[in-house]
């Protein structure tokens, strides 16, 4: 699958680099900091990117204040209440494991965090789950239950790096031919496959099933299976129902959709794909069409 594979999220995120930059990235390890010199002018100047790793703030932080200014997440940043040393210590620390935790995984997967990653804002919210917008690019938002594991501060990280990669795709190989405020209507909603049986605009429902993949394959390398459960018919339902809308999706979006639609029919459902699809240099090239 495209839309997981590493190769392909660094060929796309160089093409995203000299669109903004005019530079190609000199090789991959300089990738990153193309990427942020990207993102950086199209964030607050007040709130830029490091260059390496992620900056972890708190609701008294900058990007907080930023979406309480701006009206982002309110469900996240409105309730969130304010936290201690020790609480910000134990996020600290829960995270930095996260981190090992995915390496750990697959180091593809902790290629992905490690390149689009670039702040992390944690609130004590009383809301479960996290959340990321390509008004924001590099920022995740999370707000941790208070029984969360390690393995859930991972796979949120991965689940809000992974809709930012995908942000990344759709800018450099456009998914969708109508804008995101036509997608709204009624007619070019599908299913999700995250919130079962709701169904919800396009863009948002192939974003849903995306991010659904790797969630998945975490748990299942960590001999859980609660989500393989919970997702598995809702992802066939969900790839199912976007293919009635496949004349909306553009021939790029087709391809990453057939491929997530492929893999959700394997019975049963055969998560070690997914560790083939992060590093399988056969999904890493594509040609964007011509302008």
């Amino acid at each position: 699958m495209h839309l997981l594979n590493v190769g392909h999220l660094y060929e796309s995120t160089a093409r995203f680099a000299h669109a903004i930059n005019g530079r190609y990235p000199n090789g991959a390890d300089d990738l990153r900091n193309a990427y942020v010199a990207a993102i950086n002018t199209l964030r607050p100047e007040a709130l830029p990117a490091k260059p390496e790793g992620f900056a972890i703030s708190y609701e008294d932080g900058g990007w907080a204040a930023h979406c309480r200014d701006n009206g982002v997440f309110a469900n996240i940043v409105g309730p969130s209440t304010p936290s201690a040393g020790p609480t910000r210590e134990a996020w600290d620390s829960s995270i930095r494991e996260a981190v090992e935790l995915i390496r750990g995984i697959h180091p593809d997967l902790a290629r992905l965090v490690d390149l689009v990653v670039t702040d992390v804002v944690v609130f004590n919210s009383g809301v479960d789950g996290g959340g990321s917008a390509n008004r924001m690019p590099g920022v995740v938002l999370m707000s941790p239950a208070a029984n969360w594991q390690v393995l859930d501060y991972a796979m949120c990280l991965v689940h809000e790096g992974l809709h930012t990669a995908l942000f990344i795709l759709d800018a450099v190989n456009r998914m969708f031919r109508l804008p995101p405020e036509t997608l709204e209507e009624e007619q070019y909603r599908a299913l999700s496959a995250v919130k079962i049986g709701q169904k919800r605009p396009l863009h948002a429902a192939f974003h849903a099933a995306a991010a659904a993949v790797p969630l998945m394959f975490m748990e299942y390398s960590q001999g859980k299976n609660d989500l393989v459960l919970k997702y598995t018919a809702s992802l066939r339902d969900a790839c199912e129902d976007m293919q009635t809308l496949r004349e909306v999706c553009t021939p790029y979006s087709q391809m990453l959709l057939d491929e997530m639609s492929a893999w959700a029919k394997t019975d049963p459902i055969d998560l070690d794909q997914v560790a083939h699809a992060l590093s399988s240099s056969g999904f890493a090239g594509y040609r964007p069409a011509a302008a």
